[in-house]
């Protein structure tokens, strides 16, 4: 049987084929929004870890100096291992309370390249402290 068209209706022939040719764009780019966000969210985890990773090495040291250098090595070491996407790391360790009972405050700063277009590269920034154990002790 077959079904007539009324005078004047137009064929929906070819429609599905030009939404998906406008779709399609749409779709690419949330995809790498998706995609960016995830990179984002991974090396904000990377940067903690670093932090932490930083933190509790130089609070292990005996001197405020070794402290500093450990704390360095640590959170290059941690953000490498993880194969983050954080990019030209700062590590500044403040060893100013390094004595027995007082703490280790360590801050990664590092630079987060994104893809997607109109999207700024962002700069991550975390901090992490850790206490100097009270029954050791410490060199000068």
């Amino acid at each position: 049987m077959r079904v007539r068209r009324r005078a004047g209706a137009r064929s929906d022939r070819g429609s599905a084929s030009t939404e998906l040719v406008l779709i399609t764009p749409l779709l690419i780019l949330l995809l790498l929004v998706a995609v960016d966000l995830g990179k984002l969210a991974g090396a904000r985890l990377d940067a903690d870890e670093a932090a932490h990773q930083a933190a509790r090495a130089a609070s292990l040291t005996r001197a405020a100096a070794d402290g500093q250098a450990q704390a360095q090595t640590a959170a290059v070491a941690s953000l490498n291992g993880a194969g983050s996407s954080c990019r030209q790391p700062e590590i500044t360790a403040s060893t100013d309370g390094f004595q027995p009972g007082g703490s280790v405050t360590v801050t990664v700063s590092c630079h987060v390249d994104l893809d997607t277009p109109g999207l700024p590269d962002q700069t991550l920034t975390a901090k992490a402290a850790s206490v100097v154990d009270l029954y050791r002790g410490v060199r000068e």
